[in-house]
């Protein structure tokens, strides 16, 4: 078995479960569906976060938010230069990634890591680790992980940005 800086193969992994968990159909703040079919003038972005299976799909109205400004959101509110660790835990569930759906989100993360990299060498705040790869399956965690900061007031996911401001633009 790998390290805990390394992630382990499709044969070392631990299998899943032979089927998806079902989860609350409306999301508790917005009313917007969770779960497919979404409306079709709706577009979806994945993200991982620097945080134990913290794997956010977003749902989104490009209307009133482009991909773009997902991404800007994204850099600027944790911490990418992190590896795999969060604090004093270190392990591969602690990475952050961007998944990718075609290509022209691959090529928009592609570019808005390029230019955040630049504003943090600049700063001297190190350099960005955050994965970006094509999404494969997605998963949902089981219903009392979804919408966590919503169902416990108060608490906080501990993450927190580097204090750089992403140039990407939409």
């Amino acid at each position: 078995m790998p390290g805990a800086g390394v992630l382990p193969s499709p044969a070392e992994a631990l299998p899943g479960r032979p089927q998806g968990l079902r989860v609350t159909a409306t999301h508790a703040v917005t009313g917007n569906p969770t779960v497919p079919p979404f409306p079709a003038e709706m577009q979806m972005a994945i993200f991982g976060l620097t945080g134990h299976a913290e794997v956010v799909r977003v749902v989104f109205d490009p209307r009133k938010i482009s991909y773009e400004e997902l991404l800007k959101l994204f850099w600027e509110n944790h911490d990418p230069t992190q590896g795999m660790r969060q604090q004093e835990d270190l392990g591969t569930q602690y990475r952050s990634v961007i998944y990718t759906l075609g290509p022209h989100q691959q090529a928009a993360a592609l570019r808005s890591r390029a230019l955040y990299q630049q504003e943090l060498r600049e700063r001297r705040q190190g350099d960005i680790t955050t994965a970006i790869e094509p999404a494969g399956d997605f998963y949902y965690a089981e219903d009392r992980h979804q919408q966590y900061l919503h169902k416990v007031p108060g608490t906080s996911c501990g993450l927190k940005g580097t204090g750089v401001t992403c140039p990407v633009t939409p």
